[in-house]
């Protein structure tokens, strides 16, 4: 493009230069702090201002949906938390209910309290990583030490009750792996009552803090209907102004029975799902202390479903008939009816679905995942025009997307 630059001459009068211009091609990524993961961004820049940006993805696929169609409905547990690795109990529970509706099979209330208290623990786990790794984006690293102490703390809890800190698989089809220790809720309880003043601590860091209002006010905003457009959902959606929360307008696993707020954005830029999120961690905490308080007793899994959910372990090594049942369930897996079914939860990233098609049997025919964060960044190639490249960094904090479930 042609530009023009005056200048004064030793004379009286100006002179005028004009000179020649390019537009610069950049690759962000996929090896990139700050792009979270695998995530190429193949942007064109006139000088620091984004004219064009791409998402690039592929570099993390696994193929998992295919991986589903070949493997028993709980063999697959385990891939569904390499999905949001962030929050594997939330996608484990997800999944779960899915296979359950086709089986038309509903689990008990003990079951149900179990899975709402880990789903809300795992969003407040995937938060405070969010939160932590989008302080250090635009400069903020003591936010990124509180965030993780915490995160700490709720890893020993998954650890103490699934055996495993990271990957959880903790759900079973028709139930879980197991029931909540002895104490268990107090100290997930004893964790929200500790976590809610450190969190206002951590959020005074950033709230008000003047750097991180240059970086983030006015920064990326997504109108309510762009948002709506391009398929978002979650924390990006209601930062846009769209009050839209599956745990309230489609609840699930007994969400009804819990009182609490949706955050809701206003004008959808970066400093608003900032702070949509920062209030989904008061409420989850809310939430956990209501199901805690109200904690049902009774069975943990579907007694009535032989060919589903296996019976305990101290009844196959004492029943003939128990341990025929157990082997079936391992080697065929969880007899299904034929039929079809579509369940989606509000994850941390924005609405998990599964598709699942059954033509009878232990195997899904076909299985096909709606995963949020695949769908959240069809947005950059709009929201990053028009922005500096320091601006696409906060951008990319601010969708908190994870490429576990992009690449699925």
């Amino acid at each position: 493009m042609a530009a023009e630059y005056t200048f004064p001459d030793a004379g009286a009068k100006n002179a005028v230069c004009e000179f020649e211009t390019e537009k610069m091609s950049l690759s962000m990524g996929p090896s990139h702090p700050s792009t979270h993961g695998v995530l190429r961004l193949q942007m064109e820049l006139d000088g620091e201002v984004v004219t064009k940006a791409e998402p690039v993805i592929g570099y993390l696929h696994r193929g998992d949906e295919k991986i589903a169609e070949n493997m028993t409905y709980n063999q697959f547990v385990p891939y569904t938390d390499r999905l949001d690795y962030l929050a594997p109990l939330a996608n484990n529970m997800a999944y779960a209910i899915a296979v359950e509706r086709l089986a038309k099979l509903e689990v008990p209330a003990r079951c149900q309290a179990i899975r709402v208290i880990t789903a809300e623990m795992a969003r407040v786990s995937a938060h405070l990583l969010g939160l932590g790794a989008y302080a250090i984006d635009v400069g903020a690293w003591t936010v990124f030490l509180y965030s993780f102490t915490e995160r700490e703390k709720l890893y020993r809890l998954f650890e103490k009750l699934t055996g495993a800190r990271f990957t959880t698989s903790y759900t079973r089809i028709g139930g879980l792996m197991r029931d909540v220790p002895p104490g268990w809720t107090e100290e997930v309880s004893a964790f929200c009552t500790q976590f809610l003043p450190l969190l206002e601590e951590m959020l005074q860091l950033l709230t008000r803090n003047k750097i991180f209002l240059d970086r983030s006010v006015g920064i990326g905003v997504i109108s309510k209907e762009d948002a709506i457009a391009y398929g978002l959902t979650g924390p990006n959606l209601r930062g846009s102004g769209v009050p839209l929360d599956l745990r309230k307008d489609k609840p699930y696993s007994g969400y009804e029975q819990y009182d609490f707020d949706v955050a809701i954005g206003t004008t959808g830029d970066c400093y608003d799902r900032y702070l949509v999120r920062a209030e989904e961690m008061r409420q989850s905490c809310r939430i956990i202390q209501q199901a805690i308080a109200k904690f049902p007793g009774g069975p943990w899994f579907a007694t009535d479903a032989k060919k589903i959910f296996a019976p305990p372990k101290e009844k196959i090594l004492t029943s003939m008939e128990e341990l025929i049942q157990n082997f079936m369930i391992v080697t065929e897996g969880p007899q299904m009816p034929a039929g079809e079914v579509y369940f989606e939860a509000e994850n941390p990233k924005g609405t998990l679905g599964f598709f699942i098609v059954s033509k009878g049997g232990g195997v899904p025919w076909r299985l096909k995942i709606r995963a949020p964060s695949f769908c959240n960044l069809s947005i950059l190639p709009k929201v990053c025009v028009g922005n500096m490249v320091s601006d696409v960094v906060s951008i990319l904090g601010s969708l908190d997307f994870v490429m576990g479930e992009c690449d699925r």
